[in-house]
């Protein structure tokens, strides 16, 4: 495009998209790129919020009437992850079949099942184990909005912004977590906020709870997000993933070599955000640990934009990410030491430290990805792909720890097999990124 050229409808900007054109950018690009970043940032957030919902609900559940097994509170708040990760996969392409601000709108859509059907049945003691799970399993729609938005909305952004906006869009995405936990507490204990949904409280310990309350209170702000997506959303002409595509980012060292970066990273915080209220009330009963457990989850993602746009700033996501493996490291085997001294104080700051870590990993890596892989086709796949396996932490790490208090006894042979993946990774990063051989500054 030519200084000269200009462009008369929304329409037709979209239809020549050219966001490392300077001229093109400034005139047309940055106003309608910044639009569709904060709706989708917004999108995202929700559904971040409703992916973490059951693990705000399951452990008040015996309390209110249900009779569950550890086992099964365990594998219910890892369901919605394992169904996240698989439909990432999926959900990583539909930008490209179907347009962005269609597969927004639609995967939007869906999560009102979900959350209306999920705050019928927690009032209800009779509902089965059998019907939680295909609950959980809607519930884990959410999870797979990630991948669709990260895929998307870096192709409105030029190279050098890439960073940044993906870190904006994750960073406070991943806040919905956060968000929910920190939300859920008080709208379970409003008596105010039952009425206006026809609530039937559940006594537990004596005090009247409304759990439906954490899952009725996003329809409203999920039928707002909707009208924004209809009106602020655009979808680019985006290159369409084909065989050949897929398995020249199949064939390539660097996708698996990032999958891995970013799943250390990503999987640690989802993991962990997913199984952390279960394993408090396992390890420290003692602890009302609802009302402070939005604490991690907030750090990791106020973090991730900045760990984005410091690797912009220096240039360089690899040593952002490679001084945050090694944190984890070390902040992971602390944790273990605090369940083992029986001292929440040094165990939940060592959990918030883990997540501090996470945030630099996250958001440094997903810089690093577009970086590698030049072709914008290829990068937003790679970037859906790591997004995609990074998600199964939140499945994996609450089955890990389920598993080894039913086998062990004990929480510490799972913190051994999370800190071994660490250590892995860390070596990974080293040698396909950090060491001189490599030959990348990425």
């Amino acid at each position: 495009m030519s200084s000269s050229t200009t462009f008369t409808s929304r329409r037709d900007i979209v239809a020549n998209w050219q966001p490392d054109n300077k001229d093109f950018w400034e005139s047309y690009g940055k106003k309608i790129a910044k639009q569709n970043l904060v709706v989708s940032t917004l999108a995202l957030t929700l559904s971040f919020c409703v992916w973490y919902l059951w693990s705000t609900i399951a452990s008040q559940l015996n309390g209110a009437g249900f009779n569950f097994t550890t086992d099964q509170l365990f594998t219910l708040a890892a369901f919605p992850g394992l169904v996240g990760a698989t439909l990432r996969f999926v959900y990583t392409y539909m930008p490209a079949l179907v347009g962005g601000k269609n597969w927004t709108f639609f995967s939007t859509l869906i999560l009102l099942i979900p959350v209306v059907w999920l705050g019928q049945a927690v009032q209800d003691p009779t509902t089965s184990y059998e019907t939680f799970m295909v609950l959980t399993a809607l519930i884990g729609l959410a999870g797979g909005n990630f991948s669709a938005s990260m895929a998307n909305i870096g192709n409105f952004f030029p190279k050098s912004e890439k960073g940044t906006a993906l870190g904006i869009n994750g960073g406070i995405g991943n806040l919905g977590i956060s968000i929910l936990y920190f939300l859920a507490p008080f709208a379970m204990g409003s008596a105010a906020l039952g009425s206006v949904f026809g609530v039937t409280p559940a006594i537990i310990n004596g005090d009247a709870v409304y759990l439906a309350n954490a899952a009725l209170m996003w329809v409203i702000p999920l039928i707002i997000t909707l009208a924004l997506i209809l009106k602020f959303m655009d979808n680019l002409p985006l290159a369409k993933p084909n065989p050949k595509s897929l398995a020249q980012i199949f064939g390539n060292k660097h996708t698996w070599a990032m999958t891995l970066i970013y799943t250390c990273g990503f999987g640690a915080f989802s993991g962990y955000a997913a199984a952390l209220g279960l394993l408090v009330g396992k390890e420290f009963p003692e602890i009302p640990f609802a009302y402070i457990a939005f604490v991690g989850p907030l750090v990791s993602a106020g973090l991730r934009p900045v760990g984005g746009w410091l690797a912009d700033k220096i240039n360089s996501g690899t040593k952002i990410t490679f001084l945050g493996l090694i944190g984890l490291c070390v902040s992971t085997a602390l944790i273990a030491v605090g369940v083992d001294l029986h001292s929440f104080p040094f165990f939940f700051a060592m959990s918030v430290i883990t997540f501090v870590f996470t945030g630099f990993i996250t958001g440094a890596s997903f810089r690093m990805i577009p970086h590698i892989f030049t072709d914008g086709l290829q990068g937003s796949l790679v970037t859906g792909f790591t997004a995609a396996v990074a998600a199964y932490g939140a499945f994996i790490t609450p089955k890990i720890f389920g598993f080894t208090y039913t086998t062990f006894g004990n929480i510490h042979p799972a913190f051994a097999v999370l800190l071994a993946f660490n250590i892995v990774t860390v070596a990974v990063c080293y040698w396909f990124y950090v060491r001189k051989g490599a030959n990348m500054n990425v």
